[in-house]
């Protein structure tokens, strides 16, 4: 049974989400890939990380979003940040911020992260735009 703090956790995160099944990662899919083995995890990530940290006032969507991107590729998460890329555009943000973002951080974290987060940004800017490709009839 959901707690409120679960359910206001929950319809956070529901605002982060792409519209539709794009099929690339979402939180929701890494919520589920944990339930069998860490169910407790996916309870502090829509509890805590949505519920408390994303609901905080302060920081609009794209200003989180960047915030997020920026820090992992700080970290060398790229499966993280391939979520979170997605998530950014979700929430507003532009190619071109996205980009941007990643590129201020060179003297910060290096050629290599960089170089790494930008390959991560071409994939999912390619899936997008597959996503995003009006369907082609046969005839």
């Amino acid at each position: 049974m959901a707690t409120d703090r679960y359910q206001h956790g929950l319809d956070k995160m529901m605002e982060y989400m792409p519209k539709g099944d794009s099929g690339a990662a979402s939180h929701l899919k890494l919520a589920d890939d944990l339930k069998d083995i860490a169910p407790d995890v996916t309870r502090y990530m829509v509890e805590f990380a949505f519920g408390d940290i994303y609901a905080r006032p302060g920081l609009t969507k794209q200003e989180q979003a960047l915030v997020t991107i920026s820090s992992l590729v700080t970290l060398g998460t790229e499966p993280q940040l391939e979520l979170h890329i997605d998530t950014g555009l979700t929430v507003g943000l532009s190619k071109e911020q996205i980009t941007s973002a990643i590129i201020h951080l060179l003297p910060y974290t290096g050629f290599p992260r960089v170089l790494n987060a930008l390959a991560i940004v071409k994939k999912v800017f390619a899936e997008r735009d597959a996503d995003d490709a009006p369907e082609t009839q046969a005839g």
